[in-house]
């Protein structure tokens, strides 16, 4: 039987992509490729949400959401999905969230995977200094964009100045506490742009899996 210490080293870190995927696109896809990639992950566990509490409701279905999800990641055999949230009656919030993949997961590394707007926010999310001790937090930001405190709120820098490392190795030594920023290069796009293009007639050929458009224009959604 292995140690503790022997098996952090040979299970890698579990990436945690959680989102409305209103639609799933290719950005999304392209920021698990990247995370895998450069924080050497083992797997990305993308996790549909189902009423996410800061936002307004997604515009299709938890159950057509969750099938464009599967239609998207069924060609990579590092992605899983969890829709244990999806089909939540009730909204979630992250840290909850994390608590629950910590207690399936044990003492295996999960990196939680947000885009740098997102972490600028962190220090308004519920329980945001909790999620820490949960999790690593992988950080995505463009190529030319460096995240740096000075455009943090003074608590955030606080905690982003003692976690932040460089190397992709922190995540594999400890189950949580790091922050690790990455880039992915420019030409992302938001799921409310591909839904206006979509309204709109517009070419979204390039923006989304052809899975994904084939199942949008079976069953018409986001036409206006």
């Amino acid at each position: 039987m292995f140690s503790t210490a022997v098996r952090l080293v040979i299970e890698k870190p579990l990436g945690i992509l959680g989102g409305t995927f209103d639609p799933v696109h290719n950005a999304h896809l392209r920021l698990a490729e990247e995370a895998l990639r450069q924080l050497r992950l083992g797997e990305v566990l993308w996790i549909p949400a189902g009423q996410p509490r800061h936002r307004a409701p997604p515009v299709a279905g938890s159950e057509d959401r969750l099938a464009m999800v599967r239609l998207a990641v069924a060609p990579h055999a590092e992605y899983r999905i969890d829709d244990t949230e999806i089909r939540a009656d009730e909204p979630s919030y992250t840290a909850p969230t994390l608590e629950r993949l910590r207690r399936a997961y044990g003492k295996r590394p999960l990196v939680l995977l947000m885009g740098a707007d997102a972490f600028l926010g962190l220090a308004s999310w519920h329980r945001w200094r909790e999620l820490f001790g949960l999790a690593h937090i992988g950080v995505v930001s463009r190529p030319t964009f460096a995240l740096g405190p000075d455009a943090m709120p003074a608590e955030l820098a606080d905690e982003f100045r003692r976690r932040h490392k460089t190397q992709f190795t922190a995540l594999a030594t400890a189950p949580a506490g790091a922050v690790v920023p990455f880039a992915m290069e420019a030409g992302t796009v938001s799921s409310t742009e591909v839904r206006t293009k979509l309204r709109q007639g517009g070419a979204v050929d390039e923006l989304l899996p052809a899975p994904v458009l084939d199942y949008i224009r079976h069953h018409r959604l986001y036409s206006s």
